[in-house]
């Protein structure tokens, strides 16, 4: 998801703006969607995409490179 606008993100545990992650996987310091592996959340971010009109080769490409360079994702 473009990382844009104030709207786009939500908070930290100490309410400060989280700049790393979006509205629709962070908020209160935490993921929205704890316990899920890399290969769900991909799956699941290219299904959203496609519901954003983006094309089904786009969002794949898009999910698979940008996601597992997350800090969220890193070992």
């Amino acid at each position: 998801m473009p990382l844009l606008n104030n709207e786009d993100f939500r908070t930290n545990k100490n309410k400060t703006r989280n700049r790393e992650y979006c509205r629709h996987c962070f908020n209160g310091g935490k993921f929205l969607d704890q316990g899920i592996t890399l290969q769900e959340k991909i799956k699941e971010n290219i299904k959203f995409a496609i519901k954003r009109r983006e094309s089904k080769e786009q969002a794949i490409k898009m999910s698979n490179e940008v996601l597992p360079t997350l800090k969220r994702w890193k070992k």
